[in-house]
């Protein structure tokens, strides 16, 4: 007897971009929406090619866009075309909207990207409260845009304004790693990454994933 074994396929995937106020802020030359909408794409290339089926929905405190059972083939296209118009809103995202789109659209167990920030105050009042009823019927990612200048005030100590832009930074990482931790300890598998990393380190989870 040999056994062999294969990826599993025709797995359904459901991106949920987040659009809210955290997604305005600038990671480097451009807005985190930006670099999200990057990672969007080359998950959904990625799952299309590994034989998934891919949906989106970007969402704040309503549905801003959703491509619902695009095919393997006409996936990017389509996704272009639904993000192309969108843009970050000054407002703080809804979680039970988010939760909502989510049960409404992915009846059955799938896995569920979440792009969007390791931003302790959000996750606990909006993401935390819909996290059971989530997790219960999902596997749930998490894809947040880290800031490489954390990393670059964290080094300084060279003067005193380096010296409290390094505290401002450890305590940036302090309330990061915190969140994640906290999001791991609830199954939510946390991928927490720097602009031009996060594309292919969501790539990577996904494919241990498969």
């Amino acid at each position: 007897m040999v056994r062999t074994w294969r990826p599993e396929r025709d797995r359904r995937v459901l991106i949920v971009l987040g659009t809210g106020r955290t997604s305005a802020g600038r990671v480097g030359d451009a807005p985190r929406l930006d670099a999200a909408m990057d990672a969007v794409l080359l998950a959904a290339a990625l799952g299309a090619r590994a034989g998934d089926r891919v949906d989106l929905i970007a969402v704040d405190r309503r549905v801003r866009a959703r491509v619902i059972g695009a095919s393997r083939t006409a996936i990017l296209p389509a996704l272009t075309q639904a993000m192309a118009p969108l843009e970050a809103e000054l407002i703080e995202s809804d979680g039970s909207v988010m939760a909502g789109a989510i049960l409404a659209h992915a009846r059955q167990r799938c896995l569920v990207v979440l792009l969007t920030d390791l931003n302790m105050a959000a996750i606990e009042e909006g993401l935390l409260p819909h996290l059971p009823a989530l997790a219960s019927r999902h596997l749930l990612m998490l894809g947040a845009l880290a800031d490489p200048r954390v990393g670059e005030l964290a080094a300084g100590r060279g003067d005193a304004p380096g010296v409290y832009g390094a505290a401002a930074a450890e305590r940036e990482r302090t309330r990061r790693a915190h969140a994640s931790a906290l999001l791991t300890r609830r199954g939510v598998i946390v991928v927490d990454a720097p602009p031009e990393r996060l594309p292919p380190a969501l790539a990577d989870a996904y494919l241990a994933l498969k």
